[in-house]
């Protein structure tokens, strides 16, 4: 067993891992920014180490200060939580070399999944379906076009490298493929210092589904079912819920076995999520994160697991304390991103909480680091509490969340929380009946 783990990330996600070790009676190391002095996962752990200033390049970032922490405190193993360095293999090369532990899995399986290209080739080789798109990069303009031509338009042009929606560009028409081409390629080399590209046949209406897979690393995994987010603004996900309200019993068996099998068969370790597109009743793999998503709550308030605990005995070699028999779906849950946000623009809003107060009652969880008089700092994403509830059933879940966000009070600062007032009121959303582009849509619409 670790007695001692360092969460080399901030805000609720390490406040998170830091419950999860408590009730696991073993001890945490909380590191931070010089902005981070006062956050609530800084005071909540046993331990903290300053790394560095604000800039998440010099902080949260940076691999010498984080292993020098590990060394500092004697921290055995390290939870990366999402974001940061939780997907960066080179990281975790770094660590098995220092014989610290990455809660997480290995070096070569992030790298593999981490290029888009090599992802979906080697999801392919596994059974995984895939969206039609070119094979590898596409060096140039007359290759774009050849390639375009032979999947059929739409088609969209990614990054190898991307994420986030960025690199990422919609091609129509023919006479659009070299616009979509050229800005992609640029975007990626700035954003990624990268500029390979690959195409993909565009969907025009589909859902995105994601499976939640685990393995324990030794040959054996699980699926936890599905989760929808096709609710997103600029490829970024707002609203999250399992199971999804368009799979039925039998397709989430089918894909989830697919997806258990493939990563069992390449002794993936630890939490991971294979996403998808889903239209007229096909899957299209789109990636493979490797590592906890922000969304996993919705996935442990329906099977009644705790994810991170899991990450944990695995990385300690323990067996899962489940099998696939033992997964068995109760009820619905709903997750809603709150952000510090001013509306309609989506702009940041850091400050000051002058009074918050946390909703409560039956099937209610919320994920915040947030308390009164806490200062939001400007250096990082807005993301400031995730709301999530639990039903009997989609319709109970609904209900829960209109009245739990009618409890929450987040002042000092504009929040994205009306948005979610004017979604539940919209019959789409409470039939469950949207796809990826419908946010977007309604955003412009309603919002301008």
């Amino acid at each position: 067993m670790f007695d001692k783990i360092l969460i080399a990330n901030r805000g609720e996600i390490a406040l998170r891992v830091i419950r999860a070790a408590r009730e696991m009676g073993v001890r945490t190391v909380a590191v931070h920014s010089t902005a981070d002095a006062d956050a609530m996962h800084v005071r909540m752990a046993d331990e903290s180490v300053c790394i560095g200033p604000p800039s998440s390049t010099d902080s949260y970032l940076s691999v010498p200060a984080i292993i020098a922490a590990c060394e500092i405190t004697g921290a055995q193993a390290i939870h990366p939580g999402y974001g940061f360095l939780s997907e960066n293999a080179n990281f975790v090369q770094i660590l098995e070399d220092h014989g610290i532990t990455f809660i997480g899995p290995t070096a070569e399986h992030i790298r593999i999944m981490g290029d888009k290209i090599t992802a979906k080739e080697t999801m392919k080789n596994l059974g995984v379906p895939c969206v039609p798109g070119s094979d590898g990069g596409v060096p140039d303009v007359a290759t774009a076009r050849k390639v375009a031509g032979e999947i059929g338009y739409p088609v969209i042009v990614k990054a190898t490298a991307g994420g986030g929606g960025r690199g990422m560009k919609l091609a129509k028409t023919e006479a659009e493929i070299e616009r979509a081409f050229q800005t992609a390629r640029s975007e990626s080399k700035a954003a990624f210092g990268n500029d390979e590209v690959y195409i993909e046949k565009y969907l025009g209406a589909p859902r995105h589904i994601e499976i939640q897979v685990f393995g324990d690393g030794k040959g054996n995994a699980v699926h936890l079912g599905e989760r929808d987010c096709s609710l997103q603004r600029r490829h970024q996900k707002v609203f999250e819920e399992a199971p999804g309200p368009a799979i039925d019993a039998e397709t989430r068996a089918r894909i989830g076995k697919v997806c258990a099998d493939a990563v069992a068969s390449i002794n993936y370790a630890g939490a991971g999520t294979i996403e998808f597109l889903f239209e007229n009743g096909e899957f299209f793999f789109i990636e493979m994160n490797t590592r906890l998503q922000v969304e996993h709550p919705v996935t442990e308030a329906i099977f009644g697991v705790d994810l991170v605990r899991e990450q944990i005995r695995v990385a300690e070699g323990l067996p899962m304390s489940f099998t696939q028999e033992d997964l068995v779906i109760n009820g619905h849950a709903i997750e809603i991103r709150i952000n510090a946000e001013k509306l309609p623009n989506f702009s940041p809003c850091p400050g000051r909480i002058t009074q918050y107060h946390v909703p409560g009652g039956l099937g209610v969880r919320m994920d915040s680091a947030l308390y009164d008089g806490y200062s939001i700092p400007p250096y990082y994403d807005s993301l400031i509490g995730k709301l999530i509830v639990h039903g009997r059933d989609r319709d109970e879940a609904l209900s829960r969340l209109q009245r739990a966000l009618g409890e929450l009070i987040v002042d000092g600062v504009d929040t994205t929380v009306p948005l979610f007032h004017a979604l539940l009121q919209e019959p789409d959303i409470r039939a469950g009946t949207y796809n990826i582009h419908w946010l977007e849509r309604w955003l412009e619409e309603n919002l301008g």
